[in-house]
């Protein structure tokens, strides 16, 4: 069963919100609503939960209409589960009764079953009698992502869930909160504004820009196949440059990068933007007595690999490009270099197509 939306507009007063959205999200498929604060992807979520009147367009679920312009579910009668940024347990309940909150009407042995089951889903087994302020944040949330899963809900919608916790855990709950809700089947529905937290928990990344779909697929697909800059930029650690394009390159302060094709229609002297990743650009040491712009301003190791950064010789304030490398030997601090740039993941897009 697919939650799916079809041509949402929606508007706060004379502002527009949502722009003709739409999507679908499969059974036991993980969506990432991505995007910035107020590009409306909260919104799309909240008219999914109900919790605001759909104004245009049509929400399904599977075969059932949960609202179209005419009619709307209220919340309780649609079979979704919500995690909000903030748990909101109940702090005089016990884990155990907060998690079993929505069980009402299932046989005692079989409630007290499926809250040991959710609780050693999300990794706290043994927590059934602690409470909410015993807990640490990434705790209350795993305690509030079983209590939205205990009913079996159909539906997962959560809103920014991990963004209030610290982050040397944050990549864990991510792992455990996905593999819970893959075992849960339901669709899933996740609200985020950090890249790297779409691209680790989702099937599928919806990246909203002002209220419109940029881009909806698989994250390798947006990694690797970028619709807009807007996009190209959100991943990789990526830069961008104004370019102008002409004679099929597309120059930048740092350089050209060559064009397999431009979009029909480019006019020559077009201003757009060249999105560089810093594993997508190579350095080698100048030749004595080269004329090289480029020089290493700053070398730097930073785990598994080196950063470098490369500015003008003649206007180092200009502009600075991050460079990874896989190690520094052949380089050091004021070394003159020449660049080069993998076409794979270096890109270029004229104003015409999302710049």
């Amino acid at each position: 069963m697919s939650l799916s939306f079809e041509n949402i507009r929606h508007s706060y007063g004379a502002d527009p919100i949502l722009k003709d959205i739409s999507l679908t999200a499969k059974k036991g498929e993980i969506v990432c609503l991505l995007g910035t604060s107020g590009s409306g992807k909260t919104t799309l979520l909240r008219l999914a939960a109900g919790l605001e009147t759909l104004q245009q367009g049509k929400i399904c679920l599977g075969d059932t209409v949960l609202a179209d312009a005419t009619m709307s579910s209220p919340p309780e009668k649609r079979p979704i589960g919500m995690v909000f940024q903030d748990s909101a347990l109940f702090p005089h309940m016990s884990v155990a009764k907060n998690i079993g909150f929505g069980l009402h009407g299932m046989e005692m042995d079989a409630a007290n079953r499926s809250i040991s089951t959710q609780l050693l889903n999300v990794g706290l087994a043994g927590y059934e009698e602690r409470f909410p302020h015993t807990l640490s944040g990434g705790e209350m949330q795993r305690v509030a992502l079983a209590r939205a899963l205990a009913p079996a809900p159909e539906v997962m919608l959560l809103d920014e869930p991990f963004a209030s916790v610290d982050v040397t855990r944050r990549r864990q709950l991510r792992e455990d909160a996905r593999m819970a809700l893959k075992q849960s089947g339901a669709v899933t529905l996740i609200v985020t504004h950090d890249p790297d937290e779409a691209m680790e928990i989702a099937d599928k990344i919806a990246v909203i820009e002002q209220g419109s779909l940029a881009q909806f697929g698989r994250p390798e697909d947006l990694f690797l196949k970028p619709e807009s800059a807007l996009v190209a930029g959100m991943f990789g650690d990526a830069m961008a440059f104004e370019a102008r394009f002409a004679g099929g390159q597309a120059d930048f302060v740092f350089g050209s990068l060559s064009l397999a094709d431009t979009p029909l229609g480019t006019p020559t002297g077009a201003v757009g933007k060249v999105i560089l990743r810093p594993d997508a650009i190579h350095l080698r040491p100048a030749e004595a007595g080269s004329n090289s712009p480029y020089v290493i301003e700053d070398l730097r190791f930073v785990g598994h690999h080196w950063l470098a950064n490369v500015v003008l010789r003649a206007r180092p304030q200009a502009a600075r490009l991050r460079v990874q490398l896989a190690d520094a030997d052949r380089f050091n601090l004021g070394m003159i270099v020449d660049i080069e740039y993998d076409s794979s993941a270096a890109f270029a897009f004229p104003p015409h197509t999302g710049a």
